[in-house]
């Protein structure tokens, strides 16, 4: 099935935009690690769910690296996003962790999708 622009777009309703909505998420998280990311998620009494991204310079150096995962992570998010509704989620990189395939950071984000879904009791 080919997407149409619209359903293969990350749209700004999508997003966490403000200091405040990424404040809310910081402040009383549902909380998800592993080796590559920590993802933190919380209730928005939304009917569908937010993503806020925190890929920093100080754990990746090189902006192409950055955007690299940005790229990554909202690609699962946008096909993972049904799984996610009601929830607001901030993922965070952790330090040098670039030199892994593109399967292997989808797979560690498949993960923290399902978890924290389950945890927020969310599906």
């Amino acid at each position: 099935m080919s997407l149409t622009a619209v359903q293969g777009s990350f749209p700004r309703r999508l997003r966490l935009l403000k200091p405040d909505e990424y404040r809310r998420v910081f402040s009383r998280a549902e909380r998800s690690t592993d080796n590559l990311f920590l993802v933190l998620a919380r209730e928005n009494g939304l009917e569908f769910a937010r993503l806020g991204l925190a890929i920093s310079k100080k754990n990746t150096r090189r902006a192409v690296d950055r955007n690299r995962l940005k790229r990554l992570v909202r690609e699962s998010f946008r096909l993972n996003q049904e799984l996610l509704a009601g929830l607001d989620i901030v993922v965070l990189n952790r330090r040098g962790k670039l030199l892994m395939d593109n399967g292997r950071y989808t797979a560690s984000l498949l993960r923290h999708w399902k978890r924290l879904a389950e945890r927020c009791a969310i599906s």
